[in-house]
C-alpha cells in the first residue's frame, strides 16, 4: 500500500484520519501477529517521527537507513566487515541524539544521558582507530602486490548488478559463487586471472553502490573503495536489464570522482572501461553494438567476453607501461628459464632460421626489459 504524504517533515506524517485507517488496516493484517516492522520510505527519520510512529501502531518503524544498516548486518561475515556496518550506524546514533527534544523524551520516557553520549563518543573513536588500522593493512598489501607487479582491475558497480558473475567468467574461478542479493560483498576479495595475453591480473571485487544511500554509509566504506580508486583500471559493471541504469551509471561516477582526495591529494580515477552486464535479460539485443564507450555481456552466457577481456589487455598494457615484443633466444638455455619467470610469455615457436634458437613472444615492462638485457647482452631481440 502506498501513501502520498505532502512533507515528510511532520512529527506524525500522517494526518489523523490516515493513522486511523492504518491502525485498522494494520490490525486487519495482524491477527496472526505475523507483522514484525513497519518500514518508511525516508532516507532517516528524525527521532520524534520514529518514537511516534512506534507508540502510535505498536511496532518497531525503520527507515531506508537502518533497512540498509539490517542487511549489511546479515550479510558481515568477516571482523573487518561487520567492523565497517558498527562505524556506518554511528552518524545515524548521533544524528538521533541531536533530533531528540530532552522534555519531549523526558515525559516519552526516553532520555539520552551524558553517560550515554560518552559511550557513543569513545566507542566512534575506536572504531575509528580500527577502521584506520584496515586502511594501513590493505596499504601494505598494496605495496606487496605492487612488489608482486601484478596489474589490478577494481570492479565496481550498484549491488546485484552482476559485479561477481563477471569476475568468475573472466577469472574461470570455480570457487566464486555469486549470489543474487543485495550487498552480496561486504569484503573487498581479489581474484587471480589471466588476459589472452597470458599475463597474469588481479581482480578486485568491491561493495556495490545502491540508490539513495546517506553520506554516512559511504562513507564508512572508504576503506573498501579505496581499492577502486588505486587500481590500474577500473572495471564499472552496469545492469543493462534495469530501467534506471543511467542514474546508477552517473551515481557511481560521482562517487569515484568525491572520492579523489580521501584516498590521496589530487588522485585521478584510473581508466574505466563501461561494461553492460545482462544483456540476456533485455527485451532486444540488436541495438546493442559494442564500443570504446560501452561493452555488452552477458556473465552468465560468456556473451562478449572476448571482446571485453582484449579490451582489458589492451588498457593494461598501455596503463602499466608494457608491450608485447619477440625475442630470440638460444633454445634450452638460461633466457628462456628467466623469460618464463619475469614476463608473460604469448608465443614460443623455433625460428626457421636456426634450430638453435626459439622466438618467444612475451609481454615484458621497462623494467623486466633492462634486467634482461643487463644479464644476457648477447640475446638477440626485437
Amino acid at each position: 500500500m502506498k501513501i502520498p504524504l505532502e512533507t515528510l517533515n511532520r512529527k506524525e506524517l500522517f494526518g489523523s484520519g490516515k493513522i486511523e485507517e492504518l491502525k485498522k488496516l494494520l490490525q486487519e493484517h495482524n491477527t496472526k501477529q505475523t507483522l514484525t516492522c513497519l518500514f518508511i520510505s525516508k532516507s532517516t527519520l528524525s527521532f520524534a517521527q520514529k518514537r511516534f510512529l512506534e507508540d502510535t501502531f505498536k511496532l518497531p518503524v525503520f527507515d531506508r537507513y537502518m533497512i540498509v544498516i539490517q542487511i549489511l548486518r546479515l550479510h558481515a561475515t568477516s571482523a573487518e566487515a561487520r567492523l565497517q556496518v558498527a562505524m556506518a550506524e554511528i552518524p545515524y546514533l548521533w544524528a538521533q541524539m541531536k533530533d531528540a527534544n530532552p522534555s519531549q523524551t523526558r515525559k516519552q520516557g526516553y532520555l539520552f544521558t551524558d553517560t550515554q553520549k560518552h559511550i557513543l563518543k569513545t566507542r566512534e573513536r575506536k572504531l575509528k582507530q580500527e577502521l584506520e588500522r584496515i586502511r594501513d593493512h590493505r596499504k601494505l598489501l598494496r605495496n606487496k602486490r605492487k612488489q608482486k607487479n601484478y596489474p589490478v582491475i577494481a570492479v565496481v558497480g550498484y549491488t546485484n548488478a552482476g559485479k561477481t558473475s563477471l569476475i568468475k567468467a573472466l577469472t574461470h574461478e570455480q570457487s566464486i559463487q555469486p549470489r543474487d542479493q543485495l550487498f552480496a560483498t561486504l569484503d573487498v576479495t581479489a581474484h587471480g586471472g589471466f588476459l589472452p595475453c597470458n599475463l597474469e591480473v588481479i581482480y578486485m571485487d568491491t561493495v556495490g553502490f545502491m540508490s539513495d544511500l546517506p553520506t554516512g554509509l559511504i562513507e564508512c566504506f572508504v576503506a573498501t573503495l579505496e581499492d577502486a580508486m588505486l587500481a590500474d583500471i577500473i572495471l564499472h559493471v552496469q545492469d543493462e536489464s534495469h530501467r534506471c541504469k543511467e542514474a546508477q551509471r552517473q551515481h557511481v561516477l560521482a562517487t569515484l570522482q568525491s572520492l579523489k582526495n580521501s584516498v590521496a591529494v589530487n588522485q585521478e580515477i584510473p581508466p574505466i572501461i563501461n561494461v553492460a552486464n545482462k544483456i540476456d535479460l533485455t527485451s532486444s539485443r540488436a541495438h546493442l553494438k559494442p564500443s570504446k564507450d560501452m561493452f555488452y555481456v552477458s556473465a552468465t552466457e560468456r556473451t562478449g567476453l572476448k571482446e571485453l577481456s582484449l579490451e582489458i589487455e589492451r588498457q593494461i598494457l598501455t596503463v602499466t607501461g608494457r608491450r608485447k615484443i619477440t625475442m630470440r633466444v638460444q633454445n634450452g638455455g638460461q633466457e628462456v628459464a628467466w623469460l618464463y619467470k619475469n614476463t608473460a610469455v604469448t608465443i614460443v615457436k623455433a625460428d626457421s632460421s636456426s634450430a638453435e634458437h626459439l622466438l618467444m613472444t612475451v609481454v615484458i615492462d621497462e623494467l623486466a626489459m633492462q634486467q634482461f638485457k643487463r644479464e644476457f647482452l648477447s640475446a638477440n631481440y626485437s
